[in-house]
């Protein structure tokens, strides 16, 4: 392995480090919400540096690789891909912030159980930590037959949100003492709606980089591509 491939290895090992930190922020924001756990919501608050740090370190060691290297070709798709992948990562990492903020700032409030179930609010997040998690195998393993189940579940998680907001219609409606906390919630189940736009923005950028394919604003190219992800 060469100085170049050595470095890239590196650029790669602090994206899989960032992951990793997004995937427990992501995990912990979910334990904060549904337990109404402060402590843990704090956790994750406080945490929220190093996600934007790992940002900083990754963008800026990528330019200087290209600034040095001149890559092209697979490994040039790769650069650019891991600076996207990072961004995106930082603002999954944003949105874990913001329900973690939402936690304390109700001082532990939590949904009532129905409601939480109603909304199916762990099926959201487990399904948002699986996409992560499966995006994250498929880019270590450089692998991308599974592109296409990754990008389906974004479209499960659609449906929860837009059903979500017939939920809350109907909870309001009946406990009109709660409109602001319902409004409050609206927005975390916006946030976990554009979770998985991200997580499906980070399969994008590994086809990109692996099968050298631009799969963004493909509209119906996409579905063609990926038909089981428009079931």
């Amino acid at each position: 392995m060469n100085y170049t491939e050595i470095e890239l290895q590196e650029l790669k090992d602090d994206v899989s480090q960032m992951w990793r930190l997004v995937l427990s922020q992501l995990e912990k924001a979910k334990q904060a919400l549904l337990s109404g756990d402060v402590e843990v919501a704090q956790e994750v608050m406080s945490r929220e540096k190093r996600v934007d740090a790992y940002e900083l370190k990754i963008d800026s060691d990528c330019e200087n690789y290209i600034a040095l290297y001149s890559p092209v070709a697979i490994d040039l798709r790769l650069v650019l891909s891991l600076i996207r992948i990072s961004i995106t990562l930082e603002r999954i990492g944003d949105f874990a912030e913001g329900i973690a903020c939402h936690v304390v700032e109700e001082g532990g409030r939590r949904p009532a159980a129905q409601l939480a179930e109603d909304l199916q609010l762990e099926k959201m997040f487990d399904t948002l930590l699986g996409m992560l998690s499966d995006s994250f195998v498929a880019l270590e393993s450089e692998n991308t037959k599974i592109s296409g189940r990754i990008i389906a579940r974004d479209f499960e998680i659609d449906k929860l949100y837009h059903s979500s907001l017939g939920v809350l219609t109907a909870y309001l409606r009946q406990n009109p003492g709660d409109i602001l906390y319902g409004l409050k919630l609206v927005l975390i189940i916006r946030k976990l709606e554009r979770i998985g736009d991200h997580c499906r923005n980070i399969v994008e950028e590994i086809v990109f980089y692996v099968d050298a394919k631009v799969l963004k604003h493909g509209g119906k190219k996409k579905a063609e591509a990926y038909p089981q992800a428009a079931e």
